[in-house]
């Protein structure tokens, strides 16, 4: 979409950093998902394997304690950082991005017999990125009472 190396598109250039971003966003939060919550699941799957040691070792207890405390604690950690849901509103608009991109390289519809599709694809860009920051900050400004 560049018209050339010493005059790039600034339409182009955003939506394409728009991309970028938004992936990267989502490629973060979708790892570190998955990074919390496994290591959630293995210590809750360790608590009961290490219960049938208690009376051979006394400081299992303490042990599964320390585990219980674990999965407190990253259980608090997805639930204050999102992950799972920026992860997947990141990935949303992302691919909503990457379709408008398409549709105008291709002058496919909604581009097509427009008398200025760029100025429409740029509006149609500002329009997803600014739903989403919206949104984001609606979900950060929620009272605390609503969120649990």
């Amino acid at each position: 979409m560049m018209r050339g190396v010493a005059d790039p598109d600034p339409i182009s250039a955003r939506l394409d950093d728009q991309i970028d971003w938004y992936e990267r966003k989502s490629t973060f939060n979708q790892n570190s998902y998955k990074r919390v919550k496994t290591l959630e699941i293995f210590a809750a799957a360790a608590i009961p394997f290490l219960s049938a040691f208690v009376e051979k070792h006394s400081y299992m207890v303490w042990v599964i304690g320390a585990l219980g405390a674990l999965i407190t604690f990253l259980e608090g950690m997805l639930q204050l950082n999102q992950y799972q849901q920026n992860w997947i509103s990141f990935r949303g608009v992302c691919e909503a991005l990457k379709r408008e991109k398409y549709l105008y390289l291709a002058n496919a519809t909604p581009y097509a017999g427009l008398a200025d599709p760029r100025a429409f694809l740029a509006e149609r860009v500002e329009t997803l990125v600014s739903q989403e920051q919206a949104k984001w900050s609606a979900t950060q400004l929620r009272p605390a009472k609503e969120t649990s």
